[in-house]
C-alpha cells in the first residue's frame, strides 16, 4: 500500500470516521474514499453498500478487478437513562455488537445491580460527554422523559450528527421539546431527525418490547445510513 495512502488512513481510523481504500488487482494502484465522498457511476453504487455492511470483498467494475478495504468503526449506543427499557436494551445492543454506555445521575436507578457487566456512569450527561465525545457512528437514545437529563445530550448528538438520534416521549411531549431546542439555537432540519416517539411502531407495550422496536430503528437507521430518504 502507499505510504500516504496508509497514514491518511491511519488518521481517519483513529478519529472513528469509516474509510475504504480501493485498490486495482491488475495495476496494484489504490485510491482511499472517505464515507460522504462522492463518486460517480457504478463504483459510487458499490462504495455506498460497502460502507453500510462494513463488509470488504472484490468487485469487477468496467472490466477491472477491485478490492474494497473497508473499515467502519464499531457503532456505539449510549442511553440516557438508566429505566426499565434500558435494562433490555442493553442488552439486544450488545448481542448486536454494539459499545454500550448508560448515563444517569439519579444513583437510585444506576446501580451495578440493575445494569451488571455495562458501562454505567452515574453523572450528569455533560459532564460524562465532555471526556467521552459522541461522535457520527454513536446512537443516542433518551429515555428519562426528564428534560433536565436528556435535553444536553439529545442536542449534542444533533450538533455532532450521531447516526440515530431518538427520544422517549408523546408527541406533545416532542412539541414542547421543539420548542425549548429552538430557543437553544437548534435548527428545524437538525430536529427532524429526531426519532419521537422513539422506536419502530410495532405496537409495543412493555419495555422490553419497546426496547426491541428501539434497537431495530437504531440496527435500521445504521444498515441505510446515506440511502435516499434517510
Amino acid at each position: 500500500m502507499d505510504i500516504e495512502i496508509l497514514h491518511k488512513l491511519n488518521i481517519e481510523r483513529e478519529n472513528r470516521r469509516a474509510v475504504m481504500v480501493v485498490t486495482d488487482l491488475a495495476t496494484g494502484k489504490g485510491r482511499l474514499i472517505c464515507e460522504g465522498d462522492t463518486v460517480d457511476g457504478d463504483l459510487g453504487a458499490v462504495v455506498g453498500k460497502g460502507f453500510r455492511s462494513g463488509k470488504s470483498g472484490t468487485v469487477e467494475i468496467d472490466g477491472a478487478e477491485l478490492f474494497l478495504n473497508v473499515h467502519v468503526p464499531a457503532p456505539r449506543l449510549v442511553v440516557i437513562g438508566a429505566v426499565h427499557i434500558s435494562q433490555a436494551l442493553t442488552q439486544m445492543a450488545a448481542l448486536a455488537g454494539y459499545d454500550v454506555k448508560v448515563i444517569d445521575p439519579r444513583t437510585a436507578f444506576a446501580t451495578s445491580e440493575r445494569f451488571a457487566g455495562v458501562d454505567l456512569q452515574a453523572d450528569w450527561p455533560e459532564d460524562v460527554l465532555k471526556d467521552a465525545p459522541l461522535d457520527a457512528y454513536t446512537a443516542l437514545a433518551a429515555l428519562t422523559h426528564d428534560p433536565k437529563i436528556d435535553d444536553f445530550p439529545l442536542q449534542e448528538a444533533l450538533r455532532v450528527g450521531c447516526f440515530y438520534v431518538g427520544a422517549l416521549g408523546s408527541r406533545k411531549t416532542h412539541a414542547k421539546r421543539t420548542d425549548r431546542f429552538t430557543q437553544a439555537g437548534i435548527t428545524e432540519v437538525q430536529m427532524e431527525k429526531i426519532h419521537a416517539p422513539i422506536g419502530l411502531n410495532i405496537a409495543a407495550a412493555t419495555p422490553a418490547e419497546i426496547a426491541v422496536a428501539v434497537m431495530a430503528e437504531i440496527i435500521e437507521t445504521f444498515r441505510k445510513r446515506g440511502m435516499a430518504g434517510l
